[in-house]
């Protein structure tokens, strides 16, 4: 049965990045960074970790939409969008009277399509460049 929890531990993080060809990131770093998520949600199916997501959020006007992982034998199962949906849902709990709160995500590379039947819109687009990135080693 799937359970959905708001923590999760360096070990449950790390091995669903390996579960997805992720790189490898040092316990240290892994849990710096949970540390400082605003909003975390995962998914338990008896006692193993299957997916995860993460928000971090400027508590002003960006929130980023971070490590969607779902391991890959429980993808297809709607364990990312639950997970997605939740994540907004707590930055639309976070919404002032007159705010505006832009989610923006990097998508994996062929995972373009299921964020937009979520709702994200791709980039580039007639209002945005695309996305950039720089990684720092």
């Amino acid at each position: 049965m799937l359970t959905y929890c708001n923590n999760l531990s360096v070990k449950d993080y790390c091995d669903l990045r390996t579960s997805v060809g992720w790189p490898f990131i040092s316990d240290d770093q892994a849990q710096s960074g949970l540390d400082n998520s605003d909003f975390i949600i995962s998914c338990v199916d008896e006692g193993k970790t299957v997916g995860c997501a993460r928000i971090f959020w400027d508590k002003g006007y960006i929130a980023y939409l971070a490590d969607v992982i779902v391991n890959p034998e429980y993808q297809g199962q709607g364990i990312g969008k639950k997970m997605v949906q939740e994540c907004i849902k707590y930055i639309d709990n976070q919404l002032k009277e007159g705010w505006r709160i832009k989610i923006v995500i990097v998508a994996s590379k062929g995972k373009e399509a299921f964020y937009e039947k979520l709702g994200f819109k791709a980039r580039p687009n007639d209002n945005d460049g695309p996305g950039m990135d720089m990684w720092r080693e």
